[in-house]
């Protein structure tokens, strides 16, 4: 098969979308080299260090369509495909370009999540429709739809009334790198460099409202958990809000430019893991720290028994007595700690780069019969 891509988000967004299509164009061509694969991106110029083997990199060709990369992208690239031959083509972030009925071949797209539609209160007006129209049309148009999670499924039917036959569920994994031990020299490293307690609650996500990590500074302050938490994350405006929840007795560490290669080593040092996030579309943090053999407290409902399965220890996200008990428990019990490890290193093995190659090959597959 010759298979095209959206592949804008992989060369120029660093976390979320971005590193969903990295990973995914990157077990593609580890487990089936033998395709030909096409990454269309609007530029080359200052991109992220991103390279797939066995891929040609395809920038928009004439003087209309790179002087007007992003309508190139979202109204008119159908031309480019039938011209280069393409059989499949995935939509990885959510949308397909909107002359996409004039491409001869099949099409595939991959929805993340309906989150501005669960919580608009969270979204401007004006973003609000703009993606609702996108992923639409995106959703409609495509022969096949993946959903990264059984919930993101579910919200297509109900939101836009998808056939749920026409809808995979692929699961996304995490970076390799979170697979690869951190030796007891890169761990002291690492404390050094971010000044680091022996002990720390660790929460990895852009620090914003829906994450909610506001709740857990208040369970500890209540509750009187006497542990640091160390968040990781790209500030937005709330964290001036946790930071006005903040009290004296309580130890929050903000670490804001934390490279990849550094991640691992933070996950497997911390006595847990905590995601109090009010809802997402699968939540890859949970995989990393399932990864790392750290005990994962996260929220009930939503994705997350899909991403923690029976090893995470599940709370209410809304509620501060919840929360902290949850906290209280998974740090005082090291029998609890141990048995969530050990069922955290059965259930990933559906999160595997080879587990989710296979299944994402399937739907291609299929969509080509």
């Amino acid at each position: 098969m010759k298979i095209g891509f959206d592949a804008k988000r992989a060369f120029f967004n660093r976390s979320g979308l971005g590193n969903y299509s990295r990973n995914m164009l990157q077990l593609l061509a580890q487990y089936y080299p033998e395709h030909a694969y096409v990454l269309y991106t609007p530029s080359t110029k200052d991109t992220l260090d991103f390279t797939m083997p066995n891929a040609h990199i395809q920038e928009p060709l004439g003087w209309a369509n790179r002087k007007l990369k992003s309508l190139w992208r979202s109204l008119w690239m159908a031309k480019d495909l039938n011209r280069d031959d393409i059989d499949l083509f995935h939509g990885l972030s959510n949308q397909l370009p909107k002359n996409i009925e004039k491409f001869k071949g099949k099409t595939i797209v991959t929805i993340h999540d309906l989150i501005f539609l669960r919580y608009p209160e969270l979204y401007k007006k004006a973003d609000r429709m703009i993606d609702t129209r996108k992923f639409r049309h995106a959703a409609e148009s495509a022969n096949k739809v993946i959903s990264v999670s059984e919930q993101t499924k579910a919200d297509l039917v109900d939101f836009f009334d998808i056939n749920p036959d026409k809808i995979e569920v692929v699961y996304q994994g995490c970076h390799a790198i979170f697979q690869q031990k951190a030796s007891v020299e890169a761990q002291t490293k690492l404390q050094q460099k971010y000044q680091l307690p022996a002990d720390f609650l660790l929460s990895v996500g852009t620090i914003e409202a829906r994450k909610n990590i506001g709740i857990v500074v208040q369970a500890l302050q209540k509750h009187h958990i006497d542990i640091p938490l160390v968040v990781v994350g790209q500030p937005t405006p709330y964290l001036e809000e946790v930071k006005a929840l903040m009290d004296d007795t309580t130890n929050v560490i903000f670490l804001h430019q934390v490279p990849l290669a550094d991640l691992p080593g933070l996950y497997q040092m911390a006595k847990a893991f905590i995601y109090p996030s009010l809802f997402e579309g699968f939540g890859i943090p949970i995989v990393e720290a399932l990864f790392s053999d750290t005990p994962v407290i996260t929220s009930e409902g939503s994705c997350f028994p899909e991403s923690g399965g029976d090893a995470a220890y599940y709370i209410d996200p809304t509620n501060i007595e919840s929360v902290g008990e949850g906290i209280q428990k998974v740090l005082s019990d090291s029998s609890l700690q141990t048995k969530m490890i050990e069922k955290g290193q059965h259930h990933r093995q559906q999160f595997t780069d080879q587990e989710i190659a296979n299944n994402l090959m399937k739907v291609y597959q299929e969509v080509m019969k």
